[in-house]
């Protein structure tokens, strides 16, 4: 099973082919994704990651969380598993 990491404080200039390419040296991804804006279509400043195997995951969040990605300081963590439902509420 994939081991998905968070990404944040993304530079808006940073693609999904500089985040593969600066992740990819840990190991073999599955994904590298920058989530955007769907209105403008912008970087939303985080993305996520995915992993084939757990431990090039781990050896990732430990030597990325606090490093310099295109001029910024990202944030590196287990992503958290999206919760079912959500959306408006009716009341």
């Amino acid at each position: 099973m994939a081991k998905k990491l968070f990404v944040g404080g993304l530079s808006f200039d940073t693609t999904d082919e500089g985040l593969r390419q600066a992740f990819g040296a840990f190991g073999t991804l599955e994904e590298a994704k920058i989530i955007t804006d769907r209105a403008s279509g912008r970087s939303r400043g985080f993305g996520f990651v995915s992993f084939t195997k757990e431990e090039e995951a781990e050896r990732a969040l430990q030597q990325m969380n606090g490093a310099e990605l295109d001029s910024r300081t990202i944030r590196v963590d287990h992503a958290n598993e999206r919760q079912q439902g959500g959306g408006r509420s009716r009341w």
